[in-house]
């Protein structure tokens, strides 16, 4: 039942499926709604973009070479599903390109968002498997502790790097999450190029829903 369901939400080149509602600089942005959310977020130049868009077999995320492009927190539609769910692509952190008060500003509105949002139901931390854990990483996963925010980490580009290798970054995480009170305990492998883990993560998207 779940699978079909995936298949029916996630349904590749289904018209009028997805739609763009809005990009927030700012929390006041953000209008309330009744929709269960579901926020992506991760360093930038992990691949976000890219796996939003093999997530929904559509091109709604921009794909850039140049690093922290996703400067405000947009809003999706995806219908389908009940009354559908709202996913929300967060800006990245690391390395953008940006003035550092433009950087600070964005992550006001992430945290405030992170802090004020009843009806988000989980983020997916994405994480560069060949790089590991990184201090920015961290950061966010104290910040999900510390405001209870649940969480789950989805490791990306996973066709980049040896099985044995992906398997080594997944078990050093594992042994950290100990320490998360806040995180979903499975860790999910991706690669948007060549499709692997996206069902897993569609099917993940489906359970939670399920338990709205």
């Amino acid at each position: 039942m779940r699978k079909l369901e995936a298949k029916k939400i996630f349904k590749k080149n289904s018209v009028g499926e997805v739609e763009f509602l809005f990009g927030a600089h700012n929390f006041s942005q953000i209008p309330k709604n009744h929709f269960p959310e579901i926020a992506f977020v991760g360093a930038s130049n992990v691949g976000k973009s890219s796996l939003i868009n093999a997530l929904l077999s559509k091109k709604i995320a921009i794909v850039s070479s140049t690093p922290g492009r996703t400067r405000q927190l947009n809003f999706f539609r995806v219908s389908g599903f009940a009354d559908g769910f709202i996913l929300v692509d967060m800006p990245g952190y690391g390395f953008a390109k940006a003035r550092d008060k433009d950087i600070s500003h964005w992550q006001k509105a992430s945290f405030e968002y992170l802090t004020r949002r009843p009806n988000l139901r989980r983020v997916f931390l994405l994480i560069d498997p060949i790089k590991g854990l990184k201090e920015g990483d961290r950061e966010m996963i104290n910040i999900f502790n510390t405001l209870a925010v649940s969480f789950q980490i989805v490791l990306t580009k996973s066709d980049k790097i040896s099985r044995e290798e992906l398997k080594k970054t997944a078990n050093k995480i594992s042994v950290e999450m100990k320490k998360w009170p806040a995180i979903h305990p499975q860790i999910l492998e991706t690669s948007s190029s060549k499709g692997f883990g996206i069902f897993e993560l569609q099917d993940e998207i489906v359970k939670i829903l399920e338990t709205v």
